[in-house]
């Protein structure tokens, strides 16, 4: 079997379509919807994020605003400042860029974020409502994970469906997402690494949505005690879910990104590329090319749920300008 290839790129673009012709007529009305995102001090990899979501924006109609304040700020002024984004006429949406310096609480701030401007969907409040049905927003790689799922499987009434990962911004309310039907969802189990038998699981799963992000943690622990002056081993950082962990013919959605090493040399270093630099993949959580032989349908890593993820973006930030004006 040869599992179809499920792309996401165009699944974004469609959406896309659709957000910057909402965008329009929302500027049409004098309500143009403008996201500004607070970024704490220098951060390379937080300043690629920006500098996509400043074009995707771009590209829909969306008024973008990034407000870079300093390394140092207190916890309290950074509040403030957040006080004076949700009292904004002109700010509709707020993004938090991740990650803040040691001195700031991350959830609280967060949590001070306006739930109508609070485009990521983390909000407690909007988190509650997928509850009962949903609201406003939601979070966006789970709303993307779902929009995949749905386009290519649109009858989920009763499947088993696995969820591998309970995270608060991706496998919890993924489940929520799916269990909002009151007749026509699936039939969800929520697993976790510390799953006894996962495979068990896997196996049966007529639906498999994998986002532990397990050789990620594994590379990134390893780092750090290496670092430390430690003596660790090279970590395992093969794919959580091998092909015999499959249903022949299932769905599967793999949200993971994990931004690893290709290999390591014999000092347990990382193997370098022709710029001396370490060399490294972006994998999944699942074995791509195995599971592909036997899957129905797979997302593949890069290029399934992250572009969704960003248009997901894109429609939250149309979404809270409507509820805003």
């Amino acid at each position: 079997m040869s599992a179809k290839i499920i792309d996401g790129n165009a699944v974004a673009d469609e959406i896309k379509k659709r957000v910057s012709s909402d965008a329009a007529e929302l500027t049409a009305t004098g309500s143009k919807p403008h996201l500004t995102a607070v970024q704490i001090g220098e951060n390379p990899a937080s300043k690629i994020y920006t500098n996509m979501q400043a074009k995707a924006c771009e590209s829909v109609g969306i008024e973008y605003e990034l407000l870079n304040l300093p390394a140092e700020i207190s916890q309290d002024d950074l509040l403030a400042k957040i006080s004076e984004l949700n009292a904004s006429a002109e700010t509709t949406g707020i993004i938090l860029q991740m990650p803040l310096p040691a001195q700031i609480d991350a959830r609280k701030v967060q949590i001070a974020i306006s739930p109508v401007k609070d485009v990521e969907g983390m909000h407690p409040e909007n988190m509650g409502r997928l509850f009962y049905g949903g609201g406003v927003v939601a979070p966006c790689t789970p709303m993307a994970a779902v929009e995949l799922l749905k386009r290519t499987r649109p009858d989920l009434a009763g499947a088993e469906t696995v969820v591998v990962g309970h995270s608060e911004i991706v496998g919890k309310p993924i489940a929520m997402i799916l269990l909002q039907s009151p007749d026509a969802a699936p039939t969800v189990t929520l697993c976790h690494i510390a799953t006894k038998d996962l495979a068990s699981h896997t196996r049966r799963a007529d639906v498999l949505i994998v986002a532990a992000g397990v050789s990620q943690a594994r590379w990134l622990s390893y780092r750090r005690r290496k670092k430390a002056g430690e003596d660790v081993r090279v970590p395992d950082l093969s794919p959580l879910i091998s092909a015999e962990m499959i249903k022949p013919g299932a769905v599967v959605i793999d949200v993971a990104i994990n931004r690893i090493p290709k290999g390591f040399d014999e000092n347990g270093e990382p193997v370098k590329n022709e710029k001396g630099k370490n060399a490294m993949q972006t994998v999944g959580d699942v074995d791509f090319e195995s599971a592909a032989r036997i899957a129905g349908a797979i997302t593949p890593v890069p290029g399934g749920v992250g572009p969704v993820t960003v248009a997901m973006l894109l429609a939250n930030t149309v979404a809270t300008a409507k509820a805003f004006g």
